[in-house]
């Protein structure tokens, strides 16, 4: 057995997770009834009842496809974890392969922007421009305390959002954001520039999810509570989709960050 299939249901990364059966069972609920705070960016041309999104994320996760299964913790297979993780790497790879330019951005800083940042220093002495565009712009997203305005910022070449009012809880080292509009607006500001556009975006939430539903080669990570990114990958929006836990502490990814860089053949 791979050591990174130990490593995985050890640090609660797949296996039996954090994330609740009950929450999972809501967001597919949610995605069913087309609530925008769910699809982040995808825009669904099939037809997603609750059923087949929970037929889906069987096949994907690994999580139980019974319905009458409704409380507990949810659980991800490992075993298509890494399937997936060897997939993630293969894209990491082919854009460095050729030089590509990348966007990496993410709506989960706290435990998933080192994560990021290692990928886009490898990609970076790669040779791949590693993209910052619409830095500073500011966007105003809804989120559950209402309409608020955040700023893209980058770290470490990483975009994500803060939220402009100072000392709001969560404003360091960025928002929790699902939203697709900061990609929309980062791309759009890439395109607007003279420099190029990515060829590649690397993210989760919104980020891959708003790329890839305008036609860029996405891939990223995301949790059972998560549906939007796999129903991307299984229309065709979104090319690889990890599924993991993707609230766990930062440090619980420096392996998978080790793995997918010697399976790209990238060096940290």
């Amino acid at each position: 057995m791979a050591p990174v299939l130990r490593y995985l249901p050890a640090a609660r990364l797949a296996g039996v997770v954090g994330t609740s059966r009950e929450r999972s069972l809501r967001s597919y609920r949610l995605f069913a009834a087309r609530d925008p705070r769910v699809l982040i960016g995808i825009d669904p041309q099939g037809s997603w009842g609750e059923r087949e999104l929970l037929a889906l994320m069987a096949e994907r996760c690994g999580v139980s496809a019974d319905p009458r299964h409704t409380s507990g913790q949810d659980v991800i297979d490992p075993r298509r974890t890494l399937a997936a993780l060897d997939a993630f790497a293969g894209r990491l790879g082919a854009a460095a392969r050729r030089g590509a330019p990348v966007l990496l951005g993410t709506g989960h800083p706290r435990p998933l922007l080192g994560f990021y940042a290692a990928l886009a220093d490898a990609l970076s002495a790669a040779g791949c421009e590693v993209l910052t565009p619409a830095q500073g712009r500011c966007i105003d997203i809804l989120t559950r305390f209402g309409l608020r305005t955040h700023r893209i910022d980058y770290v470490r070449r990483v975009a994500l959002v803060r939220e402009t009012e100072v000392g709001r809880p969560g404003c360091e080292p960025g928002a929790h954001c699902h939203s697709p509009l900061p990609v929309r607006v980062a791309l759009e500001a890439a395109a607007a520039g003279p420099g190029p556009l990515p060829e590649l975006v690397v993210g989760d939430h919104g980020w891959v999810c708003g790329a890839g539903q305008l036609g860029f080669e996405a891939i990223g990570l995301a949790d059972t509570d998560d549906p939007a990114p796999f129903v991307g990958q299984a229309e065709g929006a979104v090319r690889v989709v990890v599924p993991l836990d993707d609230g766990a502490r930062s440090s619980h990814y420096r392996p998978l960050t080790r793995y997918v860089l010697k399976r790209a053949c990238l060096s940290q």
